[in-house]
C-alpha cells in the first residue's frame, strides 16, 4: 500500500499495490501495521455502504463533534466520485482549506480521514455509484453536524453541476454561522 499525504494534516490518499497474474489481481486494502508507520492508529467499528442512483448527486459536508469524531476510510466500489474534505480545526495550519480527490472503482484509491473536525462529502460523477466507508466511531445523531457545500469560505470548485442534494445537506449553515 502507498500512503500519500495531502495538504491537510492526517488526511491520506491510499493506493493499493496490485499483485497481478493471469487470473487477475490481489491487493490489500488495509494494513494496520503499514498505517501505523504513517501515524495512523485506528480501530474500525462500523462499515457502511451507500448507493447513489444519479450522477450529479451531492452528499455532504458532514462530520461529528468530539468526542464522537469519526475516522473514515472511503473507497468507491462502483462508479466515481469527486471526494472533498474540509479542515474545520481552528488550531490547524490548514483551517478552512480543502482537498479534493477523484475516487473511482477503476483507480481503486481510498481516502483516509482522521477522527477530527474534518467535514466530508462527495459529488457522484456517474450513475449508480457505490461507496464504502470504514468508520472508527459509530454514528451519533446528536453529534452530527455539517457545513454548506457551497460556502465561499472554502472555495470548493465542484467539477459538475449539482443536480440532487438532500434537504438537510442543502440547509447546513455557512461556517461563520455554525454554533
Amino acid at each position: 500500500m502507498n500512503f500519500s499525504p495531502t495538504l491537510l494534516p492526517g488526511v491520506f490518499v491510499i493506493e493499493a499495490e496490485l499483485r497481478e497474474d493471469e487470473r487477475g489481481f490481489f491487493a490489500r486494502t488495509w494494513c494496520a501495521s503499514e498505517a501505523a508507520d504513517h501515524g495512523i492508529r485506528v480501530t474500525w467499528v462500523q462499515f457502511n455502504i451507500s448507493n447513489t442512483k444519479h450522477r450529479g448527486t451531492l452528499r455532504g459536508m458532514h462530520y461529528q463533534h468530539a468526542p464522537h469524531a469519526e475516522g473514515k476510510l472511503i473507497r468507491v466500489t462502483h462508479g466515481a466520485i469527486h471526494d472533498v474534505v474540509i479542515d474545520l480545526r481552528p488550531e490547524s495550519p490548514t483551517y478552512k482549506q480543502h482537498v479534493a480527490v477523484q475516487l473511482t472503482a477503476q483507480n481503486r484509491l481510498a481516502l483516509y480521514i482522521p477522527p477530527a473536525a474534518i467535514a466530508h462529502g462527495f459529488l457522484t460523477l456517474s450513475d449508480d455509484t457505490e461507496v464504502t466507508y470504514q468508520m472508527s466511531a459509530p454514528y451519533v445523531p446528536t453529534a452530527a453536524a455539517g457545513v454548506r457545500w457551497d460556502d465561499p469560505a472554502f472555495g470548493i470548485q465542484w467539477p459538475e453541476p449539482i443536480s440532487a442534494i438532500s434537504e438537510r445537506d442543502a440547509h447546513y449553515p455557512n461556517l461563520d454561522q455554525t454554533p
